[in-house]
């Protein structure tokens, strides 16, 4: 687990309001002489895709703790996303932050954590990643939810109590930048499908990227 002992590196990303995009190197062999690995997985995608079932069941199949990006939001924030009025880069950058902070900060305890995040653009998403600058054994997942916006039309328009309002679902899409085949810690999920299936494509993706961090089998022979 993250040291609590060890100071965090001071990237340059974290002293900018704009962050240059970054694009992961894809890992092909494990890092058998380093500290161990720990793990952020980001649920992310637009409202109403199903951030939330999926991060509770995955927390709830793995045993890691899991963050709701939603409640590390200021009351300014909700109140504006509550009245309809779209969030601005300012408006997220300082949650993007304390999130990240946060979800590193649970690695004390944990060798992994789940937390959602909207994550709607490439800079969005390079935030979370400077964990992985400042905390060398730390890698950043993304566990990105596609749908197409009628289905979260539908989707949001059915939810009771929640601040989030449709004309905030179109104001999602536009500003999405959906991740491209270049940014290699993203696992992308359909899920217009039905919940089960969504479940356990999600699961078993994230099984399938931890496979690729365990140390080469030698069958026995020295």
């Amino acid at each position: 687990m993250l040291s609590t002992e060890r100071a965090p590196r001071t990237h340059p990303f974290s002293r900018f309001r704009t962050v240059p995009h970054y694009t992961p190197t894809p890992r092909t062999v494990p890092m058998t002489t380093q500290p161990e690995i720990e793990h952020i997985w980001v649920i992310t995608g637009p409202a109403g895709c199903g951030k939330t079932t999926v991060a509770s069941y995955l927390s709830q199949e793995l045993g890691y703790p899991y963050l709701e990006g939603d409640d590390f939001h200021p009351p300014s924030n909700k109140q504006k996303m509550g009245s309809g009025i779209p969030l601005t880069d300012a408006d997220r950058w300082d949650w993007l932050i304390t999130l990240r902070n946060a979800a590193t900060a649970k690695l004390t305890q944990s060798n992994a954590v789940i937390v959602t995040c909207s994550a709607l653009k490439h800079k969005y998403r390079d935030v979370i990643r400077v964990a992985s600058y400042e905390h060398p054994s730390v890698q950043v997942h993304f566990i990105f939810l596609k749908v197409d916006e009628e289905t979260l039309q539908a989707r949001v328009k059915a939810r009771v109590g929640h601040y989030m309002k449709e004309s905030m679902v179109h104001s999602q899409m536009e500003a999405l930048e959906e991740p491209q085949e270049d940014e290699f810690d993203v696992l992308k999920i359909d899920v217009t499908q039905d919940k089960d299936a969504v479940r356990n494509n999600a699961l078993a993706g994230l099984r399938a990227k931890l496979k690729e961090y365990e140390p080469p089998t030698t069958n026995g022979h020295t």
